[in-house]
Formats: structure tokens, sequence, C-alpha cells
């Protein structure tokens, strides 16, 4: 018997959606058809791919305006940012159709007398996406539209808290005509992922989560010799030097700590500041910080909505009244936010100082609304502290000198390094992590890489 899952709001605590997990016979048709469709869809022209996707992306965007309100009931967003996903969505998936004729076409070494010589990308076969729901739109449309140019099938399977992203894919591909049984979506249990990991139907598995779910990829796909693209987690740092510029740096490190209630993959957890502009820096963050509204995602005054779950707020709670009795001192007293509620989704931001890497707070992923501050000494220190850290996604330096952040940034074991700006993505550079934060690249020319196998052609034609 299929059960069913139930996807509750963080809004009001109750249940939004509700749907059935696959049937077994479902999931079998579905790989079966992955399969037919990829065979049929790999010897089309790139020309004749770029016309379903850009027609997808289109619909999707048509779609807005429902979309919208979707996220603030699915995951709390609140709806004056909602569209923000929805361009940032176009941006990538437009770029990574437009670079593909050049990324995909052959690669020709020097002319060879009597030869003809080239390697072609080769599409995958059956690409599973697993998509995560804090950015439901932007981390999927990483894998998948990429992984149709390349020519090979997708199957998505989205976050419960997000059910209805993954519908809303699936409706944009049926309204760009795309054919039958190339891009599904389906709503699958932990079991029943892993069954498909483990089945040999698919070929490469991109996953964005934590690193208890790379981990249980990893264990699903032993054996199968499968590609794996997993971003997991992170606890992304920022350096402020003494020459940075200070209303720069606290509007940007503000909103990349606490935009999305603070849950973004390459958000703010830690910031290191030069002891002669902390006191400053400290002032005007404190001073920003306090103007966010916590409320309702749905009212368009609000600028911070809930967390994803109440559980996920008590985990944030726990980690600030640890870090408090080791020592540290929160800045924000949460009755300045009415919204904030012990036991419910609802958390107001936080600041904490005196902090050391003792704490939680500063070691491990918060995923939510707050925000650990040091005072350092050199750069030196604010690498090592900086690098002190089981994950690497992103790190931050904020500077008005080029070539110290080329310098520090190369210091830093990250998988992309920023200078005056966080808690962004560039389509043309590789998105990769390092340590416990993954493996594997998605967007940019590499990576198509990973979605793709190098096919060699040594044909000698005079004998």
């Amino acid at each position: 018997m299929t059960a069913n899952i139930q996807l509750v709001s963080p809004v009001d605590g109750k249940v939004y959606v509700e749907r059935r997990y696959a049937a077994p016979a479902q999931i079998d048709h579905a790989l079966t058809a992955a399969a037919s469709a990829q065979a049929q869809w790999k010897r089309r022209s790139l020309a004749e791919r770029a016309a379903y996707c850009s027609a997808a992306v289109d619909a999707m965007i048509g779609m807005c305006e429902n979309i919208v309100p979707e996220l603030a009931w699915q995951m709390g967003r609140p709806v004056r940012y909602g569209a923000g996903e929805l361009r940032g969505f176009e941006e990538r998936a437009r770029h990574m159709i437009a670079i593909a004729p050049e990324v995909l076409a052959p690669v020709e070494p020097e002319p060879k007398a009597g030869f003809r010589r080239h390697i072609k990308h080769e599409p995958l076969g059956t690409v599973l996406v697993i998509a995560p729901w804090n950015y439901p739109y932007l981390t999927a449309v990483n894998s998948i539209i990429p992984a149709l140019m390349a020519g090979n099938s997708v199957i998505l399977k989205h976050a419960t808290q997000t059910l209805l992203v993954g519908e809303r894919f699936a409706e944009a591909f049926r309204r760009a005509n795309l054919p039958a049984g190339l891009f599904q979506n389906m709503v699958l249990d932990h079991a029943q992922t892993a069954a498909i990991i483990g089945s040999g139907r698919v070929h490469q598995i991109n996953f964005t989560g934590s690193v208890s779910g790379g981990r249980a990829m990893e264990a699903a796909a032993v054996g199968r010799f499968l590609g794996l693209g997993l971003e997991l987690g992170g606890k992304d740092p920022a350096y402020v030097r003494a020459d940075a510029n200070l209303d720069h740096s606290v509007e940007n490190l503000v909103d990349g700590s606490f935009f999305n209630s603070g849950q973004s993959c390459c958000g703010i957890e830690r910031i290191y500041v030069d002891k002669i502009v902390y006191p400053d820096f400290l002032e005007r963050f404190v001073a920003l910080t306090r103007q966010y509204q916590l409320g309702n995602p749905l009212d368009k005054t609000t600028t911070l909505g809930p967390v994803i779950k109440p559980a996920a707020a008590e985990f944030v709670r726990k980690q600030i009244a640890e870090a408090m009795a080791l020592g540290a001192k929160a800045l924000i007293d949460p009755k300045t936010f009415p919204a904030d509620a012990p036991g419910s989704a609802y958390l107001a931001p936080q600041i904490l100082v005196d902090v050391t890497h003792r704490m939680s707070l500063m070691r491990d992923e918060s995923f939510g609304p707050v925000v650990g501050i040091m005072a350092v000494d050199s750069d030196e220190q604010a690498i090592a502290l900086m690098n002190d850290s089981e994950f690497g996604l992103t790190a931050s330096i904020w500077t008005s000198d080029l070539e110290a952040a080329e310098r520090i940034g190369d210091e830093i074991e990250t998988g992309t390094v920023f200078m005056n700006r966080c808690d962004a993505l560039d389509p043309a550079l590789a998105w990769t992590g390092v340590k416990n934060t993954g493996r594997g690249v998605t967007l940019s020319r590499i990576g198509y890489e990973m979605l793709t196998r190098p096919k060699s052609f040594h044909l000698r034609y005079e004998i």
C-alpha cells in the first residue's frame, strides 16, 4: 500500500500539501521511459534541445505570480523576495543553454596526417537530481537544464518541504512539449531513492543536502561506479580587513547572514573583523539587524520569515544557549521581535560576540538567522580561523586591496573566494566545495563535464 507524504507549512504549522509516494510500478515505468526517451533525445541537435529548454524557462517565468506565494507557504520566504529566485533561475538556465554549443563541441587536437581525431562529449544516460527546499528552483535548475542540454534524461526528486516545486518543473516542461519520459518529477521516500540509485538504471546523482545525506548517497551507490555530485554542509566565513568599506561590508554581510532566515548554502555563519575596525563594524551591524521585520511571509512588510520548521529553530536556540553558557554575549534582545516565540518556527535574528571555536555556533552548520563575530589581529589569524572548519563552500574577503584578496584567497580552503560580496553565485563560474562540503561541480563549462563522458575518435583514413 502506497503511503502519503505531508508538507507542513512553517507559516502556520498546518498541512499545506499532501501527496502519495510513487508505487513500485510507477518507478519502474519512469526508469524505463527515461531510458527510452534519452536514446532518442541524445540524437537531437543542440539547437533543438535549446529550443525545448528555453520554452520551459519561459513557461516557468510565466508562472511566477503563483510560485511566489507557494514558496512562502512551503518554506517561509517572504513574498517580497520570492520573485528574486525566479530571476536567478532564469539567469542560470539561460547561461547554461547559451554556452552549450561551445562547451559541448568536439575537442580537436592538432592535425595529424592521415588521421581524423576528436573527442566527443557523450551524455551519461539518466540523471537523478535530488533537490533541497531552501532555494528549490535555483538548486534544481543547476543540474536539470545542463543535464538535458547535454543529452541526458532527468528524474527529479524534490524535498518534501517543496513538493510543489517539482510539479512546477514538470508543468513547465509539459508546456514546452518536451518529449514524454525525458523529464519526470517523482515523489519518493528515502528507501525508494536508495533503491533507484542502486538499481543500475541511473548514471549520475546530483544531490544537495546534509553531510549525512551525502553519505547515504555514497552508500547507496557503492559498486555501481556512478557519478556523484554532492553539495553538502557549510559554515561560510567572512573576513573584514581594516581597509574595507564598512558601509558596504555591513550592508552586505547583514544580508548575507540573515536573508532567507539564514537558510542559505553559502550564507554567512561566522565573521572575523580586524580589531581596528571591529567596534565600528559591530555597532553598524547591530543597528542594521534591528531593522528586520519578523513575521508572516505572506505580509509584504515582512523581511524575515520563519525558518523551515520548529525543530530547526530549536536547534539554533540551543546553539545560542550553549554559546552563552560558554561565555558568548548575545547582542539582540528577542523580545524586540514580537513574532519570536519559543517552540515555533519564528526566530529573531541574533548576533553573538565573545565567541570561540570551542562553541558549536562557530563550528557546526546553523542554517538559521544567527552569526558569530570575532575580532582578529592579522590576516594570518583570520586565515587560520577561516580554515578551522570541516566545511568549505565559499569564503568572502572585504578589502579595498585586490592583491591582498587574491593572496588571502589562495590560502583559504574553499570552493569559491569572494571579494566584497557574499551569498551569491555566478553561473559562469564553477559551483563546488571542499572537505565535507562535498564533491563535484555544477554550472560553468566545468559543470557540463560532470554530465558527459569523453569518447575519443581515432580514425585512420590513409593506409
